[in-house]
This record gives C-alpha cells, sequence and structure tokens, in this order.
C-alpha cells in the first residue's frame, strides 16, 4: 500500500494533474491504484456543466501514470532521473460513464520491456465493473532529455 506522499516520490504530476489518489497492491510486473472522483475537480467545470463526466483521456492518464509508478518502483534504477512519456495507445475502449462520487479502480499490468521501451494492459473499474481498457506503450527518458 502506499499513499499520496510516497507516489509523489514516484511521479512529477502535481495538483490538479496527479491522477492517483493510492496504490492498492504493487508487484514488479502489476499494479492496482485507486483515483477518487469528487465533484470539485476542475474538468468538471466544463466536462459537463450539469452533468459531470470524467473525460476519458484523463482515465487513459491515471492508468498511465499507475503504469509510471510500477515501473519507477520495480524496473528503474534511478527513478529521481527518468520520465516515463507515452508513446502509444492501442484499442481504448470506454464502457461506461465516470462521475463524482465514484472510485476508480485501476489495475495495469507490464506486457513486455525491452531496454527502455514497455507495452502494458490498463483496465478501470467502478463498483467491479469495466469502464476503461486499454494497451499503452511507453518509453522511459532521461529527465534532461525530456
Amino acid at each position: 500500500m502506499m499513499k499520496i506522499e510516497e507516489i509523489k516520490n514516484y511521479l512529477p504530476h502535481r495538483y490538479p494533474f496527479l491522477l492517483v489518489d493510492r496504490v492498492l497492491e504493487l508487484e514488479d510486473e502489476r499494479i492496482v491504484t485507486l483515483k477518487n472522483v469528487t465533484v470539485n475537480e476542475e474538468f468538471f467545470n466544463g466536462h459537463f456543466p450539469g452533468a459531470p463526466i470524467m473525460p476519458g483521456v484523463l482515465q487513459v492518464e491515471a492508468m498511465a501514470q499507475s503504469g509510471c509508478i510500477m515501473l519507477m518502483n520495480s524496473k528503474v534504477e534511478n527513478p529521481d532521473d527518468s520520465l516515463m512519456v507515452f508513446t502509444g495507445i492501442k484499442n481504448a475502449k470506454f464502457r461506461q460513464q465516470v462521475v463524482p462520487g465514484d472510485q476508480l479502480i485501476m489495475e495495469v499490468k507490464l506486457v513486455n520491456m525491452r531496454r527502455n521501451f514497455v507495452t502494458m494492459e490498463g483496465k478501470a473499474t467502478v463498483d467491479g465493473k469495466v469502464v476503461c481498457e486499454l494497451e499503452a506503450s511507453a518509453a522511459l527518458v532521461p529527465k534532461e532529455n525530456a
């Protein structure tokens, strides 16, 4: 289990773009995280007034941040010197809306890692129902090259 202050040691993101509130499970090639979706998130002001829905792109970003925590924790020698950047997203599917009050539970698994390039699969659920799933690729790059 990892709480927000420790998460901030692995991610460069900060409010309002830090989208992982807690790590529930952490293994070398699998992570389960939680995002509490609250009505006072900045993006709900415009997406959509009167019918707030968490944008799919932010669900994808939350899963990417989850994968980054997993990689920085278990696969990167010097996490302070590296960034994980997206290189591709495939087969993203959005199955159900995510709204204020939901707890987004994300599971990300490492599929492949060659040198600094990784492929991961992610699935996000709310109340046990899949809301988003995807395949993502990323590269680990030195911070000074980012």
